[in-house]
This record gives structure tokens, C-alpha cells and sequence, in this order.
């Protein structure tokens, strides 16, 4: 990629890219599992599945589940991830900044993740992060990673193409999806998954931290 390339929109991952999350994530994981009495899988295999609509997620890891089950794992989920887990959550370094320099620069600014639209919604009023995104997409009301539609529903609101925006993740899922519809994407090496799986799905850069993300944005928007 030509370092000149000037991007409209730059469109990020949340749990594990601007979040860090992970940790609660797996301790809700594991709760959930151990009230639905079902094994609690290690911590390294449960982490793998973040990324993922929750119903995707579960069935990753526990495969043969009936619906039902499902169901049941994904309300004890949801209620220790907003309610009782204390497991501290907080956004990686540089997260706001990296957000407000893109906002005043007029960039465009969306999120599209995993998580479900009560938990996005719940998290960005915790934070005071929603003021800063154009748009928000999550697999309520479209479809989960790596299918792309998440991607294509922001291109259609923005009105601009895969190549005029960039996709910021930290998992094999957002690289994926990107990937599907011909979109650049960066990795972040901060979250779930590593760099060496990440690097599969050629992303344009691959970087450590959000404070390097921030400079290597503003030499291309």
C-alpha cells in the first residue's frame, strides 16, 4: 500500500482493540458456563472466541449445545458481563485521544463489533466514548464476524467504498472481515489474538499500541 493513501472513514473493533476487556470477558465466559453446569474451558481457549456474536461465541466453544442451552448461556453471560463481574474494564491507553484527534480531523468514525446492542449501548454511555462515532454496528442488526455485512451496512450510511475506509481490529475475525470485502485493515497486537495469526490476513500495518495507531492514521486520512 502506498503510504499517500488517504482514508474518509476508519471503522474500529471495540473489545480487545479500544477495550480492554478481555479478562471480563473470559471470567463471564467461565461464570456462565459453571451456572449452566457446563465445563469451564481454560483461559486461553475461552479468550479465542472474542470477536464473535455471543451465540457464535458459545457455540465455539461448547459445539453440540441445543438451542435452549444456548440461550440460557447467553443470559448468564450478559448478566455477570453488565452486572456482576468485578473484573475491572478500561479503555486501552490513548483511546480517547486517538479519538478526538480523528474527530477533528473530520474523519468519519464507526464501530463494528461483536458485542450485542445492549452491551455496546451500556458500554459507550459508561465511557462517554459514543460521542465520537458516526455509527455503530452490532450482529442485532446485522451479522457476525467475519461476514462482512457489518462493514457494508457503515459503507452504505457513509456512502463511500471498501478502499476509502480502513478497518481497526485486534482478532483474526475483523481481519477476516475486512478481507471479505477487499477493505485495508489493521491489526493491533494489544488484544486477543497474536500477531503472527493476525499477519495472515495481510493488513497494512501491524502495530502495538493505540498511541502508534494514532500516528500512523494521521499520515493517511
Amino acid at each position: 500500500m502506498q503510504k499517500s493513501k488517504q482514508y474518509k472513514a476508519v471503522i474500529f473493533d471495540w473489545d480487545g482493540t479500544l477495550m480492554n476487556s478481555e479478562a471480563r470477558i473470559v471470567d463471564s465466559i467461565q461464570t456462565a458456563a459453571r451456572e449452566c453446569g457446563l465445563p469451564v474451558l481454560p483461559y486461553d481457549e475461552s479468550k479465542q472466541i472474542i470477536g464473535l456474536s455471543l451465540e457464535n461465541a458459545i457455540l465455539g466453544l461448547y459445539p453440540n449445545l441445543d438451542q435452549s442451552k444456548v440461550v440460557a448461556m447467553s443470559e448468564a453471560y450478559t448478566q455477570c458481563f453488565l452486572e456482576e463481574s468485578n473484573i475491572e474494564m478500561v479503555p486501552f491507553d490513548g483511546a480517547e485521544a486517538l479519538l478526538l484527534n480523528l474527530k477533528q480531523q473530520g474523519v468519519k468514525l464507526a464501530i463494528a463489533t461483536g458485542k450485542s446492542r445492549k452491551g455496546l449501548t451500556a458500554v459507550l454511555a459508561e465511557t462517554g466514548f459514543g460521542i465520537y462515532f458516526d455509527m455503530t454496528r452490532t450482529p442485532v442488526e446485522s451479522a457476525s464476524k467475519p461476514d462482512p455485512l457489518m462493514l457494508s451496512q457503515i459503507l452504505q450510511e457513509f456512502n463511500l467504498t471498501a478502499d476509502q475506509a480502513v478497518m481497526i481490529g485486534d482478532t483474526s475475525f475483523d481481519m477476516e472481515m475486512a478481507q471479505n470485502i477487499n477493505m485495508d485493515r489493521v491489526a493491533l497486537s494489544h488484544g486477543v489474538h497474536q500477531a503472527e495469526v493476525l499477519n495472515e490476513y495481510e493488513p497494512v500495518a501491524t502495530l502495538d499500541s493505540l498511541n502508534e495507531l494514532n500516528m500512523w492514521l494521521m499520515n493517511h486520512i
